[in-house]
């Protein structure tokens, strides 16, 4: 039987994680890999006890981590109460009053319900069985001294295996980064709530060697050959979007995602001509506005922005400073060049540079060839791809919930260092570390 969900008090924001492990608050890592048939990039984590390695899609504006529960066993697993004071901080769906079968992870009296989303291939809840339990259990990650570090009670939602469609290989489910009360890196402040607030990604492209998560740590972010990223960023305010997908017509809630205010772009220092109205974002819809993902294989532009960015691109890679002719293109892009026209250079392909001017002038995201071209090989094809996807005219999340005008996908991500300061609300961003002799495979993990 279902209920609504009740409206508790908020007696103590989270008391359930005032039980930890002994060890001293040190900054978190792990490895962030990419897989390459998908696009995806996938965490790992330990979850249950005992502890088991867990693979987890990387979704870096989701609110809340989960798991399929399906075939999840665990010793220390609680479920969470309709009238525990956590109701709120939950924003659970519905409340399971009477379990209809045996009691497992998926099914437990009097428990709060969440509502998972797959953010690769959406989910049709009609044609997935069960109900969706919000959890209480351990969870751990590594920390810098090369043990693991343990949250005896970290919060997230047990899924079905039909929430598992579209994600990569061996992925059991999805991690949240989100700016949201549930996440991962707010769940780990609450715990060590001597740590920094922030949280740092560094993705890399390779197929052999991962890039790195680092949690509660303002730096150094050590790379090699003994490079500290840190002092490479610049900072730019995270932007909030009072409209999140969950949102209700009379009743809006906070977006998770991750926001940055985007004010111009160039390509090869030159103006792009956009309409700069959809570069903010609507206070009453939420439409508009610059988003960060990882979940989102290449960047996405509204379509005006779109056109307009793509032919300032063929006017500059055409002129005399770099003399390329387009071919036909390789689905799914659409501006394509025959690789051998194309120098390579340190910060890869030789083509326009394209600059995202966020709040300031001096404040620029500069995107290099190695994060604006797609090399394709296949079929007596050699191509040097733009990857910049057209989102369409009217980017909507919901019936009445507009989305965003730029989504700043994974790929464009690839090879820089973002730290997300969410005690500072800004955004520190390095552009390519290609041009400081480094990359995000060369983060150096600390081992026992």
């Amino acid at each position: 039987m279902l209920m609504a969900k009740l409206a508790v008090p908020l007696l103590s924001l989270f008391f359930f994680l005032s039980f930890i492990s002994s060890q001293a608050a040190l900054p978190l890592q792990t490895p962030i890999q990419k897989d390459h048939s998908t696009s995806q990039y996938v965490i790992t984590a330990y979850l249950q006890t005992p502890l088991k390695l867990t693979k987890l899609l990387l979704d870096l504006g989701a609110t809340y981590t989960w798991v399929n529960c399906d075939d999840y066993t665990s010793s220390t697993y609680q479920h969470v109460p309709c009238n525990s004071s956590i109701a709120n901080l939950l924003g659970a769906y519905a409340c399971l009053d009477l379990c209809d079968g045996p009691p497992s992870p998926n099914c437990g009296n009097n428990s709060f319900l969440f509502l998972p989303d797959n953010p690769i291939k959406p989910v049709d809840y009609r044609k997935v069985n069960g109900l969706n339990t919000a959890l209480i259990d351990s969870f751990a990650l590594p920390n810098t001294q090369g043990s693991l570090t343990l949250i005896n009670n970290f919060i997230f939602s047990c899924a079905r295996t039909g929430f598992l469609k579209g994600l990569a290989k061996g992925v059991t489910g999805l991690a949240a980064l989100g700016d949201s009360n549930i996440s991962i890196p707010i769940q780990i402040n609450k715990v060590f709530s001597s740590s920094p607030n922030c949280f740092a990604i560094c993705l890399s492209g390779s197929k052999s060697q991962p890039g790195v998560a680092l949690f509660g740590s303002n730096g150094p972010y050590n790379f090699l050959p003994g490079i500290d990223l840190s002092k490479t960023l610049l900072y730019t305010p995270l932007i909030l979007n009072p409209f999140g997908k969950d949102s209700e017509p009379n009743k809006p809630t906070p977006s998770s995602e991750y926001y940055i205010g985007l004010t111009s772009m160039k390509v090869n220092g030159k103006m792009v001509a956009l309409n700069r109205s959809l570069l903010a974002i609507n206070g009453k819809t939420g439409s508009g506005g610059t988003k960060i993902s990882t979940v989102v294989p290449y960047t996405k532009l509204q379509s005006s922005i779109y056109k307009a960015f793509i032919l300032a691109f063929l006017k500059e890679a055409a002129s005399s400073a770099f003399n390329l002719t387009t071919t036909k293109p390789v689905k799914p892009f659409s501006v394509c060049y025959p690789a051998s026209a194309v120098k390579n250079t340190q910060m890869g392909p030789a083509v326009p540079i394209i600059d995202l001017v966020l709040d300031r002038p001096d404040v620029v995201w500069k995107i290099f060839g190695s994060n604006s071209m797609v090399r394709i090989t296949k079929k007596s094809v050699d191509l040097w791809c733009l990857g910049f996807m057209d989102a369409g005219v009217n980017t909507m999340l919901s019936y009445w919930i507009g989305g965003p005008s730029i989504v700043i996908g994974g790929y464009q991500l690839e090879d820089n260092m973002l730290k997300f300061d969410l005690r500072s609300k800004k955004l520190g961003f390095s552009s390519s570390i290609l041009s400081v002799g480094t990359n995000c495979a060369k983060f150096k993990f600390s081992t026992k």
